[in-house]
């Protein structure tokens, strides 16, 4: 089975629940995208940084899954994130996982965000432990 098919059917709640679409997945890069709602904004209306983060872990498990061993779970040890630029309500933001170390332990994945129009709105970098 392709990685994006297995993703796409054992979507987590969480990621339904912010709209999260993955457009690719491979071993070595994982692309998804998300609008920006509403519900999911701050005061001005734009994206709020714990969703940009919550949408950027998401990317990172569903790269670590991918490069798991049957059997094995994953979960975040350590995120950190740089806000470089808004994201307004109504527009979608596209995430690119891509992987800095990927260990028998732990793996590493940073995750660049950038709106509709190409811009870097933001950078996370993540640790996944290997369960």
């Amino acid at each position: 089975m392709d990685p994006l098919e297995k993703l796409n059917q054992e979507t987590l709640p969480s990621a339904q629940l912010l709209g999260i679409r993955l457009i690719s997945a491979a071993p070595d890069r994982v692309v998804g995208e998300m609008l920006v709602r509403d519900d999911l904004c701050t005061r001005p209306a734009v994206l709020h940084g714990g969703a940009m983060m919550a949408f950027a872990d998401t990317l990172g498990a569903c790269a670590t899954a991918i490069n798991l061993r049957d059997g094995a779970g994953t979960t975040t040890i350590e995120s950190k994130t740089n806000f470089l630029a808004p994201a307004p309500v109504g527009t979608k933001v596209s995430g690119e996982c891509l992987p800095l170390h990927r260990g028998k332990r732990t793996m590493v994945w940073q995750t660049r965000i950038t709106s509709q129009e190409g811009r870097l709105i933001g950078v996370v970098t993540q640790t996944q432990m290997v369960l």
